[in-house]
């Protein structure tokens, strides 16, 4: 009797481990299967995320960044103006500026305007000027003991509110002058034939300018006649740093 009670027993204990694991298994693979098959979800639903993002082109952030972009870029075009001169016998004080010529330019709000350049926004600018001339320099008087000297001048000229004069008024303050002494009146010219010397006064520097500001150049009548007008000879022009 016993020992059927030990059989029967140890039946019972062999037939729960055999229904315990196969219990077990089936879920152990159940588990394996149901995360795999998550993670396949994920993978395809990314990649349709990523294709549908690429079909619907750039999302609003990098269009915000595009359009911030170019605005930097078209507020980063530094001002600045060169204008070519020629002598104008109806202007006795300086010479006719011209900005549509040769090399000439404008950009960034600077603009000519009666012969004058305006000044567009507060800032430190480069101003520079060039004249170039071909003097006479053989001489009438027969008297050699009292030589005369040839100078060539030229001059820039600021008006500004900041001087606190009347807008009607237009008082100019000087900014850049420049004198050289081109040659001395000789009855017998070593230069050429017809006794010409050729020179140039170039001036320039640095200014903190205000917005309205006007710039021009003034000379003396007599050179501007002796003005060499050609390609690259003379000059007026502002630049923003």
């Amino acid at each position: 009797m016993e020992g059927e009670c030990k059989v029967l027993l140890d039946a019972a204990v062999d037939t729960e481990a055999r229904t315990q694991t196969l219990r077990v298994k089936p879920s152990s693979k159940l588990t394996t299967a149901l995360l795999v098959f998550t993670l396949c979800l994920a993978a395809a639903a990314a990649a349709v995320l990523i294709v549908n993002r690429h079909a619907k082109g750039p999302g609003p952030d990098e269009d915000n960044f595009d359009l911030h972009h170019t605005l930097r870029q078209i507020s980063n075009v530094r001002a600045a103006i060169h204008l070519e001169g020629e002598y104008n016998p109806d202007r006795k004080t300086s010479v006719e500026w011209k900005k549509d010529v040769d090399q000439s330019h404008f950009q960034g709000g600077l603009e000519l305007n009666n012969n004058e350049i305006i000044i567009p926004r507060k800032g430190l600018y480069f101003v520079y000027s060039q004249a170039s001339f071909r003097v006479n320099c053989v001489s009438d008087d027969d008297d050699y003991t009292s030589k005369s000297m040839v100078h060539l001048s030229h001059t820039v000229k600021r008006w500004s509110k900041s001087y606190g004069a009347d807008d009607s008024i237009k008082s100019y303050q000087t900014i850049l002058h420049s004198v050289r002494t081109a040659c001395q009146k000789n009855s017998n010219s070593q230069l050429d034939e017809e006794g010409s010397w050729f020179s140039a006064v170039y001036m320039g520097a640095v200014f903190n300018l205000n917005e309205g500001d006007r710039l021009k150049t003034m000379m003396e009548e007599k050179m501007l006649q002796d003005l060499e007008d050609g390609p690259g000879k003379t000059f007026f022009g502002v630049f923003a740093l």
